[in-house]
């Protein structure tokens, strides 16, 4: 009998902690560990020795799994507990709490295990949790997990000049300030994709992205960009013979730290000698104010748009100009079909001997398609079925050749169009340069004027030179003060902007 409340003592097996361990909640929550740890080993095998592993693996080996063992770590002593409280509801005199005694040699080893375990949970939680914390940074996680949200995004990443930089390395940068903020910003996301609320294309600009500077100019620095770049364009026509022309442009890039030099340019833009502010729409497509403050005087300049109503102004977000106001698609590049196919035929992945190969390629890219699957069919049947109808000779002698374009022209649509996300190169405007957009002339349209009489110019020549043209092999003469001449007379030049005729509209 015991000394309180005259109970018999309770059996010595209801004294064993290993005892309480039989029980259901106890049992399920160690089966789940076993099966959860067995996983994390296995997936992680599979992310170590694999070249390029799924994205679903990492959010399984580091995310999903390793919850569940967490969980079934919980269940373990939650169920140990509650079996106690079973016993002691039968057994009144069992002791509220299991007793240690180091003594015992069971008892040691028991704790000595517990310990030992402790130990390597908390290890392996810090390994796992940097592994986590590395998986949710990768480029895998950021653009293939959510695979039709972020689809074209990623397509134009990997095909982009910075698809070795990691999408965090642009969206995110160095610290934790901003790293917190990310990942507060892509549980809304993975809400607004759970609930399929997204939008259909996602927005851009982004909004309250992090400066340029905290960015782009960790490996760009407009400061040491010195003097011009040649750039070649090459350009084919819409005629039978695919008529090509080239421009030879020296593309005044100026930069330099004032402390060395003069400096100057179009990266004169960039905050070197003055400050650049502007105000302008929630695309950034029409900007009818822009200030210039210089540096080593004070003195502040301010340009209007002439006939845009001024009161409309204080509603418009000021704006510091930085890199990406003018390199706006430095990665997520949706090419308009007109430039993909000059490339092309330029690299003879389309044969450029084809009669209207370039006209056949545009009007099969430019239709309107529902989805990816029905656009590649029709590119496959119809671009055959003009050269079969138009030229048999050629579809018989070439018909490689015309099964290449077929390949080469679906190539193009799989990674500058997606029916499924309502984008393509319409709904992103690219604003360097100022052929397909405005970009350039959203300021330098001869109409911005100060208050003294100050006017932003539309001089070609401010930012480039045309040193040379040629068709088909012959050199152009260049046309007076503008050193361009346009295949068609279009008379002043300056008259009319580029994008007028070549911009997206005109390319459907």
């Amino acid at each position: 009998m015991s000394e309180t409340g005259n109970l018999p003592n309770p059996p010595e097996e209801d004294m064993k902690l290993s005892s309480l361990l039989r029980n259901y909640v106890s049992l399920i929550g160690l089966a789940m560990a076993i099966v959860a740890m067995a996983n994390i080993i296995f997936l992680f095998l599979i992310d170590l020795i694999s070249t390029q592993p799924s994205p679903y693996i990492g959010i399984f080996a580091y995310m999903i799994m390793p919850g569940f063992l967490v969980f079934g770590l919980v269940l373990i002593p939650l169920g140990m507990w509650w079996e106690r409280s079973r016993r002691r509801r039968q057994l009144p005199g069992l002791p509220k709490f299991p007793k240690i005694d180091l003594n015992n040699p069971s008892q040691r080893s028991s704790i000595a295990f517990v310990f030992s375990f402790v130990v390597l949970f908390v290890i392996l939680s810090a390994v796992g949790s940097y592994r986590g914390y590395e998986y949710t940074d990768s480029t895998q996680f950021c653009g293939q997990l959510c695979h039709k949200v972020m689809n074209p995004e990623f397509v134009a990443h990997q095909n982009s000049a910075h698809a070795r930089v990691r999408c965090v390395d642009c969206h995110v940068g160095a610290g934790a300030s901003w790293y917190v903020r990310s990942k507060l910003s892509g549980a809304r996301q993975v809400v607004k994709t759970v609930m399929n609320t997204y939008p259909h294309p996602i927005e851009t600009p982004v909004a309250n992205l992090r400066p340029a500077p905290e960015t782009c100019e960790q490996c760009h620095w407009p400061k040491k960009f010195w003097g011009a770049q040649l750039k070649v364009i090459n350009h084919f026509g819409t005629d039978e013979k695919n008529t090509p022309r080239q421009i030879r442009l020296l593309i005044k890039t100026g930069g330099g730290d004032p402390a060395a030099g003069q400096s100057g340019g179009i990266h004169w833009h960039m905050n070197i000698n003055n400050i650049m502010t502007y105000r302008s729409d929630a695309k950034r497509q029409s900007i009818p104010y822009v200030r210039m403050q210089n540096k080593q005087t004070g003195q502040i300049t301010e340009f209007y748009a002439q006939g845009f109503d001024q009161s409309k102004l204080p509603s418009m977000a000021e704006k510091r100009m930085d890199c990406v106001d003018c390199h706006n698609r430095p990665t997520h590049v949706y090419m308009p079909p007109d430039r993909s196919v000059d490339q092309s035929l330029l690299a003879k992945r389309i044969d450029p001997s084809l009669p209207f190969a370039k006209a056949q390629a545009l009007e099969a890219l430019t239709a309107n398609y529902k989805s990816t699957d029905e656009a590649l069919k029709t590119i496959g049947t119809k671009i055959p079925a003009f050269y079969r109808e138009k030229y048999p000779e050629i579809a018989s002698a070439h018909g490689d050749q015309v099964q290449q374009m077929v390949r080469e022209t679906q190539a193009i649509f799989k990674r500058s169009i997606f029916p499924e996300m309502q984008v393509d190169w319409r709904t992103h405007p690219d604003n360097v340069g100022h052929f397909y957009f405005n970009g350039c002339f959203r300021c330098h349209d001869g109409n911005h004027v100060s208050k003294d009489g100050k006017v932003i110019s539309k001089d070609c020549n401010s930012c480039h030179t045309v040193l040379g043209q040629e068709e088909s092999g012959v050199p152009i003469e260049a046309v007076a003060n503008v050193n361009f001449k346009h295949p068609v007379d279009l008379g002043d030049m300056t008259a009319v902007n580029c994008s007028d005729c070549h911009g997206a509209q005109a390319a459907q």
